[in-house]
């Protein structure tokens, strides 16, 4: 998604009370492939004529030294599911221009029937087009406002 916000509010001493907001315009997808962006803003997928965004909102943040796990819930299409990632602090560190900057990485698998992504086509070899489940891989650097 090229449009996208986000914000985190960590709070070293007590990493419970963190918390994690993201938004993307769905209409924003880009997988480098025209055609493929078309058929995902489509009815068929996002349907982005009736649904603008995507979010995320924190309900649970546990970390354990440099790695962790985040907690929240996902909407897409007017569809919210609670969703986990799995997370890695890269570390806090301050940047060549003075910003202080958090990065961290994450993982997650969704199903995208969950979320009324349920289109679909049939191979001629067998087997389906598109998976059921999506690996969401996150790579964050976040800058201290």
């Amino acid at each position: 998604f090229d449009t996208f916000a986000g914000s985190l509010t960590i709070d070293p001493a007590n990493p419970s009370e963190s918390t994690v907001a993201f938004t993307a315009d769905l209409a924003s997808v880009n997988t480098g492939v025209a055609d493929r962006d078309g058929h995902l803003r489509s009815a068929d997928f996002f349907d982005t004529d009736n649904h603008k965004q995507m979010t995320f909102e924190s309900t649970e943040v546990a970390i354990d030294g440099e790695s962790g796990t985040l907690k929240g819930n996902l909407t897409i299409k007017g569809i919210t599911h609670p969703v986990t990632v799995d997370v890695e602090i890269g570390g806090v560190t301050k940047d060549p221009f003075g910003n202080i900057r958090a990065g961290f990485e994450g993982i997650a698998t969704i199903s995208r029937k969950d979320f009324g992504l349920t289109w679909n086509a049939p191979l001629e070899v067998g087997g389906w087009l598109v998976s059921d489940d999506i690996k969401v891989v996150l790579d964050i650097a976040a800058i201290k406002q």
